[in-house]
C-alpha cells in the first residue's frame, strides 16, 4: 500500500467519520480524525496534513470559517462535504480555498478518484493554489496560435503550460490551478465548443475516470471557476474578448480580433 502522507477528517457525523476514515485509510493515508471545526483546526496544524476532507456544517463553527483557518498555515488539499449544493455555497467554498466540493451522499470510489487527481497537482507555496498541466484532452482542434516555445497566445492572452503562468497584455494574470486549467483547456480548443461535463474532466485530471458520475453541482462548480476567470480578465459580458457562452451547453473561445498582435 503506499504511503501518501497524512489526511484529516473533520465530521461530525460518526458514521460518515467512520466512512471516510476507511477511505482514506485504504487509499494509503495516515488518518486522523476530528468531530468539530476547532479541534479539526489543530489536528491539521500539529499533523501537517496533506489532505483534509471537512464538512461545511460543524455543530462548533462553520466549515467555511475552519477552511479559513486552515488556509492561514496550510496548503492541504482541501475536499468540502455538504448536503448543500447552491451555488452560493459553492462559491463561498471555492473563494475561500477548496479543492474540490463534493455533495452527499457520495461514493467512495468518486472521493478516492478526485483526491487522487489532486495530489497530481503539486501547490508548493502556502496560500496558493498553483495550477497544473490540464490531464484531460481537449476537443480535437488546431491550438491557438502556438508558438515555437509552446505558448498559447490569443487576443493578447500568453498562456505557458510549461511554467503554468498567464500574462494579459503583457501583465502577469494570478490564477488558480483550476482556472489555469479552464483557460488552458479552452485556448487548446481554438474555438471549439467545451460542454460542462468536458471541463469538469478536465478540472479533475485524467484519474476522474470518464464514465464517472458527474453531478449538477459538479457543473455548477465549473461556472463559478468561469465567473472568477472572467472578472480577473476583467471581460466585457457584451463583448467577450476571450470567452463565449454557448446557451445550455458550455463555453468556447472567442474569435480573434483583427486588431490583437497575438
Amino acid at each position: 500500500m503506499d504511503d501518501l502522507g497524512v489526511a484529516v477528517v473533520i465530521e461530525d457525523d460518526v458514521d460518515v467519520r467512520n466512512l471516510l476514515e476507511g477511505v482514506l485509510s485504504q487509499a494509503g493515508f495516515e488518518v486522523h480524525t476530528a468531530a468539530d471545526g476547532r479541534e479539526g483546526v489543530e489536528v491539521v496544524r500539529h499533523r501537517q496534513a496533506n489532505v483534509v476532507t471537512l464538512d461545511i456544517g460543524l455543530p462548533d463553527i462553520d466549515g467555511l470559517e475552519v477552511l479559513r483557518r486552515i488556509r492561514g498555515f496550510s496548503n492541504a488539499y482541501v475536499v468540502m462535504l455538504t448536503g448543500r449544493t447552491d451555488e452560493p455555497d459553492l462559491l463561498s467554498a471555492l473563494n475561500a480555498g477548496a479543492d474540490d466540493y463534493i455533495a452527499k451522499p457520495f461514493r467512495p470510489r468518486e472521493l478516492r478518484a478526485r483526491v487522487a487527481a489532486m495530489l497530481r497537482r503539486p501547490r508548493p507555496d502556502i496560500g496558493l493554489e498553483q495550477p497544473a498541466p490540464a490531464a484531460w484532452p481537449a476537443p480535437p482542434a488546431e491550438p491557438a496560435q502556438l508558438a515555437e516555445t509552446g505558448v498559447l497566445r490569443h487576443n493578447g492572452l500568453a498562456l505557458n503550460p510549461r511554467t503554468r503562468t498567464v500574462h494579459m497584455d503583457g501583465e502577469n494574470l494570478g490564477l488558480t490551478r483550476s482556472e489555469f486549467d479552464l483557460l488552458h483547456t479552452l485556448l487548446k480548443g481554438s474555438g471549439a465548443v467545451c460542454t460542462r461535463s468536458h471541463l469538469v474532466r478536465a478540472v479533475r485530471g485524467d484519474l476522474y475516470e470518464a464514465d464517472a458520475y458527474i453531478s449538477d453541482a459538479d457543473e455548477r462548480a465549473v461556472e463559478v471557476h468561469i465567473g472568477n476567470l472572467r472578472r480577473k480578465l476583467q471581460e466585457d459580458p457584451q463583448s467577450p474578448r476571450w470567452l463565449q457562452t454557448v446557451r445550455g451547453v458550455g463555453y468556447r473561445l472567442a474569435p480573434k480580433r483583427a486588431d490583437q498582435q497575438i
